[in-house]
């Protein structure tokens, strides 16, 4: 899109000017229905009449497309993408594989308006690996072997993100989306601590899974399970583009917990933030009678993590940075002496 600061050809001016952008609203009639959509307009900065910078109509006509598709809720070539990149699909097979013509998808991704019916599967497919299991079984023989095996095995894999609650996703999803890196042990110690302060402040804990006392600090099972293969290295799993945008979901008081974790103990790497939990009463009284390096499964009760922070609550503010990022330098002198 062209961008605002920038300069055209004004045909009133008659010279090369700077123009500003603007979004305007504007209403169709498609098929007997009333849309609105929202179109970006280029004025001069000098006459102020409209202009037509380079890229302005085609930009606007993929954004039609898009305010089309999200009123029809007909999927996007975007989420036909994340489709294919999902289940290492190519668009032939993955047409055979839905039931569709052998280049169906490929007239799609081209900018073929699919029927809501088609539509429908392929979004069902794409947030619901076992439908995408049963459709492939069904078309196997039309698929071909090799593709089937591929896809069938990444369905497999994504079934395992199912074992974490919706809830849980949503906060995982959001620390994602506000982090740059992600490594797996920095993922568990924010999920440890927006669980912490999201209770103490609202007197409920976020999500259902309980948390145990591992050597390394407090740790979510089912989600080590799902990230342990990265190890050390930052998190950058093809999965999860299946719950991009479900961040949304979360509620203002919720969202607003995690944002604040993500920018004051997100500021530090794993070994820091696994030192500053083993300074903390949680983990210390779960692990209590294990040595160091001994492996247990103790859970944390949510109680017991809430209460913590209630108390952590009454010398810091854990509202706000300001009294986090104290509390962690309180914490921190401990861990380091």
């Amino acid at each position: 899109m062209p961008q605002t600061g920038q300069t055209d050809f004004c045909s009133n001016c008659r010279k090369q000017t700077e123009y500003e952008l603007r979004k305007e609203a504007e209403k169709e009639t498609i098929r007997d229905r009333l849309y609105e959509f929202t179109y970006t307009k280029a004025y001069c900065r000098e006459c102020g009449e409209e202009m037509g910078p380079l890229g302005l109509i085609d930009y606007n006509s993929r954004e039609r497309d898009i305010q089309y598709r999200r009123a029809e809720q007909i999927i996007t070539v975007e989420e036909i993408q994340k489709l294919m990149q999902l289940y290492h699909i190519g668009k032939a097979p993955l047409s055979l594989a839905l039931g569709f013509g052998e280049v169906t998808v490929a007239r799609y991704m081209e900018g073929q308006m699919p029927s809501k019916a088609y539509s429908d599967l392929m979004k069902e497919a794409l947030s619901n690996p076992c439908c995408m299991e049963r459709l492939l079984d069904e078309n196997r023989a039309k698929v071909g072997e090799a593709a089937y095996k591929k896809a069938r095995r990444a369905a497999a894999d994504l079934k395992s993100l199912f074992q974490v609650s919706d809830r849980m996703l949503m906060v995982i999803a959001r620390i994602f989306e506000q982090m740059q890196e992600v490594t797996p042990l920095v993922l568990q110690k924010m999920l440890y601590y927006i669980q912490g302060i999201y209770s103490a402040v609202y007197q409920r804990p976020l999500f259902e899974e309980n948390c145990v006392a591992w050597q390394h600090g407090p740790v979510y099972e089912k989600v080590y399970t799902l990230f342990r293969d990265f190890k050390y290295n930052p998190i950058d799993d093809d999965r999860f583009v299946l719950f991009e945008g479900r961040e949304k979901y979360l509620a203002d008081d919720e969202r607003q917990i995690v944002d604040l974790v993500a920018e004051t103990f997100g500021s530090y790497g794993g070994k820091v933030l696994e030192a500053i939990t083993h300074t903390e009463r949680p983990w210390q009284e779960a692990r209590k009678g294990y040595g160091a390096d001994d492996p247990a499964r103790v859970v944390i009760p949510k109680e017991e993590i809430a209460a913590y922070f209630r108390e952590v609550s009454k010398a810091f503010d854990i509202r706000t940075k300001e009294g986090l990022r104290n509390y962690i330098q309180f914490r921190l002198a401990y861990a380091y002496g």
